[in-house]
């Protein structure tokens, strides 16, 4: 399909999604979260790993002031636009890594933090920005961030609005790695080559039970893994995995 504010590509079971508005630092606007939520949601059969990064030299800096500027309605926009486009992200049918290329700001970073896993480039930084207008973090950022890196830090990241770079991000436990800017597309490619040819639902019961763990005591968190590990047992991945093992080859997954 053609895109006003993204591309997106598939190759070798990997999808590609472009934020492409690099003029303004690829900002969100109405159309570009409409269209984010779009390709999420109608995402191509032959995707097994899903990939987001930006155009340019920005990942993403967050709204588009200049869409309905001062007179825009934050609360129906967050509520409309915002949180569909990040369950699309959070609910992909496959494991989706956030390659951060360059500056990632306000809900740009927030986009970047509901993914599976952030690989982000050294250049890079991570700029809670909202309090430098007068704002709160939202796009899930006072969900995410604690969780990541503590209260502390949290609420030092978000009162000061400092620029993390990548690498102080990835020692904090925000991101999942930061990476030398002249490997990070080989990086984020191979990374993505290894989920796309992985074991597709077993990486999604992942998400699901790491996402269940903050809200489980001991009890419930065993008895759901209990179940996953159930569902995985008899996946044709499973039994694919233990054959390769014992025949010393490395597997074919199918991701079913």
């Amino acid at each position: 399909m053609n895109y006003e504010t993204i591309e997106f590509t598939t190759e070798g079971g990997i999808g590609t999604l472009t934020l492409n508005r690099p003029k303004v630092m690829n900002a969100l606007n109405s159309r570009m979260r409409a269209e984010i939520t779009q390709v999420l949601t109608d995402l191509p059969g032959e995707s097994r790993c899903v990939v987001m990064t930006g155009s340019g030299a920005a990942f993403c800096s967050g709204q588009d002031l200049t869409d309905a500027g001062s007179a825009i309605d934050l609360e129906a926009t967050l509520r409309d636009e915002y949180e569909p486009m990040l369950r699309a992200v959070r609910n992909c049918p496959v494991p989706v890594i956030a390659a951060v290329n360059g500056v990632a700001a306000g809900a740009g970073a927030n986009l970047a933090l509901v993914a599976d896993v952030v690989i982000a480039a050294d250049s890079a930084k991570f700029i809670q920005a909202f309090t430098r207008i007068g704002l709160i973090p939202d796009a899930g950022g006072t969900w995410a961030i604690p969780r990541a890196v503590g209260a502390a830090r949290a609420m030092g990241l978000m009162l000061f609005a400092d620029a993390i770079p990548a690498r102080k991000a990835a020692d904090w436990g925000l991101i999942w790695e930061a990476v030398p800017d002249e490997d990070f597309t080989g990086i984020v490619a191979d990374r993505a080559r290894q989920l796309a040819q992985g074991p597709t639902s077993a990486y999604l019961s992942v998400r699901q039970a790491v996402a269940a763990s903050f809200d489980n005591d001991l009890d419930a968190q065993l008895k759901l893994e209990a179940s996953l590990q159930g569902r995985a047992g008899r996946s044709d991945d499973f039994r694919e995995g233990v054959a390769a093992f014992l025949e010393k080859r490395k597997p074919r997954f199918t991701g079913k």
